[in-house]
């Protein structure tokens, strides 16, 4: 499986030029389609047959199991080759996640739209954690840090130049502390709002960076971060040249813009079963 760092998001002016070892897709906006996996390459048909083996497992929990349900599949037992052709059978698609904690994680989405995979930090030369998920967005990252986020902020010192960040941050305060699971997300755009440098300073001052950071590049590049105010997200979208063309604050669960759609989803089970069967037929 390839490495996928996502570098912690910075706030404020000047932060979309800190991240130049990202590779953006060259034409922002354009709609995502699907690119077959790599087909794996082997002349052992025991190996073949093994990786084969986990992925019609992982259809069948698929079609059995609700799209917000749980689906997980533990490959970190795997032999080494057999492992090797099931990441590349699934391939690599555009969303990556990294969470951090007591066991951080990084986990990216493969080409398959709501199949995950999920890997820890390493013990010698084992993960300690080694899966397949499936499903909107693997559980981990809409759980990280709710224990340790906190229910409101305290506004630092308003300093010269600032000017609506403290009616910004209020607003957040108010909307979290009403919140209900059910309830629709509350978009804050900083964009359209007269926001000076100082502002953006001020917001990324008092709201930290929480445990998540996701790197989603579907629909053009989006950075969600994950901010130390429950449930509250800081949603940055650059075009090609790295410019910041759009930046908001969500209190929601989690974007819309980084889980798998159930209609997608849907596609998954089908292109996966198709994959397969080219597998077999090889």
């Amino acid at each position: 499986m390839k490495d996928f760092p996502i570098p912690v998001v910075s706030f404020g002016p000047g932060s979309q030029q800190e991240d130049e070892e990202l590779e953006y897709i060259a034409a922002p906006g354009e709609m995502s389609v699907f690119n077959t996996p790599q087909y794996p390459a082997t002349e052992n048909p025991v190996t073949r047959d093994a990786a084969v083996a986990v992925l019609q497992d992982l259809l069948a929990k698929m079609k059995s199991t609700p799209f917000e349900g749980d689906v997980a599949i533990d490959i970190g037992r795997l032999d080494p080759e057999v492992l090797r052709l099931v990441n590349d059978a699934l391939g690599e698609g555009e969303v990556g996640v990294t969470v951090a904690g007591d066991m951080p994680l990084r986990i990216q989405e493969t080409v398959f739209a709501g199949v995950w995979r999920t890997l820890s930090d390493a013990h010698g030369d084992v993960a300690l954690i080694n899966r397949i998920e499936a499903g909107p967005m693997p559980a981990a990252v809409i759980n990280a840090g709710q224990a340790d986020a906190m229910a409101a902020v305290e506004p630092p010192p308003v300093t010269e130049g600032v000017m609506n960040a403290p009616a910004v941050l209020s607003e957040l305060n108010d909307v979290v502390a009403r919140r209900q699971p059910t309830d629709p997300a509350h978009i804050i755009n900083l964009t359209l709002l007269p926001m000076t440098p100082q502002d953006l300073d001020y917001l990324g001052a008092a709201l930290g960076v929480g445990p998540v950071v996701i790197l989603s590049r579907g629909y053009g590049n989006c950075r969600i971060t994950k901010t130390r105010l429950r449930d509250t997200w800081w949603v940055q979208y650059f075009n090609s040249t790295d410019k910041l063309i759009l930046n908001t604050l969500e209190v929601t669960r989690l974007p819309d813009v980084a889980p798998a759609a159930e209609e997608d989803y849907a596609d998954s089970i089908e292109r996966l079963g198709e994959w397969i069967q080219a597998l077999l037929d090889d």
